[in-house]
């Protein structure tokens, strides 16, 4: 009877992704999926609720009023706008861009994202507050 040798295997920590700070961001904007996830179900819950008349929508209204929802949104949004941020920080990497043959230096082609981004931003306020 032979049995064949086992190897040691070092246990590994659930957590070893905290103790590197690129790691960390990297699950966490991972994560962050989720939250975009639960900004789409949001806003598909209050176009239902429009949809279905003011009852409904007062309803809908007095659900999201709630501590627990506010406090889930404004979670989901810091983890959006993380998410938002790293990959904008990521689009020089994916983003090659050519004009007359030669590259676009990385920092215009963050700098115009950031700019897109806040421009859209202050249209939307506009329209919102209006």
């Amino acid at each position: 009877m032979t049995t064949t040798p086992r190897l040691y295997r070092k246990p590994i920590s659930r957590f070893w992704w905290v103790r590197r700070r690129s790691y960390l961001i990297f699950v966490l904007r991972e994560l962050s999926s989720l939250f975009v996830a639960w900004f789409v179900v949001y806003l598909l819950l209050l176009v239902n609720a429009v949809s279905s008349g003011s009852e409904e929508y007062q309803r809908f209204l007095n659900w999201s009023a709630g501590p627990g929802v506010i406090a889930l949104n404004l979670i989901a949004l810091l983890f959006v706008l993380m998410h938002t941020v790293t990959w904008f920080n990521l689009a020089p990497k994916a983003i090659v861009v050519r004009v007359r043959s030669r590259p676009v230096a990385p920092v215009v082609i963050l700098g115009l994202h950031y700019l897109l981004w806040g421009l859209l931003t202050v249209i939307v306020l506009l329209v919102v507050l209006r």
